[in-house]
């Protein structure tokens, strides 16, 4: 007999992921998710960014891997470089572009007691 349940942490391979979802920007893989924290692979096509967001209920902490962030919170500018990361406070509006001419690849891990989709709060500017 199958369990219907998932499990409470669910773990993907490097050649499986749990979810993928492809915005106008780049794209958004799952990789693991747990309780409290849920582990993103985020990649961004060279001169897009995301919306500028916030969370009421999690921090988010972001690793570039491969090219180069530039990233805005509470507007403070930072650009990031590949082994480089920086941590995004709940409450905190922020934004991550790609000024480069390759894509901008992150690792980013989201920790908090409520991580679902409708915790983002967007502000005026779109997302492309």
């Amino acid at each position: 007999m199958s369990n219907s349940n998932p499990p409470a942490n669910s773990k993907a391979t490097a050649d499986e992921a749990i979810e993928t979802r492809v915005p106008p920007w780049g794209t958004v893989t799952v990789l693991e998710k747990g309780e409290r924290y849920c582990i993103n692979r985020i990649e961004v096509k060279p001169g897009h960014h995301i919306s500028t967001q916030l969370h009421y209920h999690r921090t988010e902490h972001w690793v570039v891997v491969a090219g180069t962030a530039k990233v805005i919170k509470n507007e403070e500018e930072i650009m990031l470089m590949p082994k480089q990361s920086t941590y995004v406070p709940m409450n905190t509006p922020h934004r991550v572009e790609n000024p480069g001419v390759i894509p901008l690849v992150m690792i980013e891990i989201q920790n908090g007691e409520y991580l679902g989709e409708d915790d983002i709060v967007r502000f005026g500017d779109v997302e492309s």
